[in-house]
C-alpha cells in the first residue's frame, strides 16, 4: 500500500483508492483518500 500524510489526522496513512497522476513537470504522484476521516491525501513521486 501507498502511505501520505494526512493532515486532518497529523499521521501517515494508507491511501484508501489510489489513483496514479501525472503533473505538469512530467514527474509521476499518487491521489486518493483518508480511509479514517475522507479528506484528500497527495504524494509526490509514488
Amino acid at each position: 500500500m501507498v502511505k501520505a500524510y494526512c493532515v486532518k489526522c497529523r499521521a501517515k496513512v494508507d491511501i484508501k483508492d489510489p489513483e496514479k497522476v501525472t503533473l505538469k513537470n512530467g514527474k509521476p504522484a499518487t491521489r486518493g483518500t483518508c480511509p479514517k476521516c475522507g479528506t484528500k491525501v497527495f504524494r509526490i513521486g509514488g
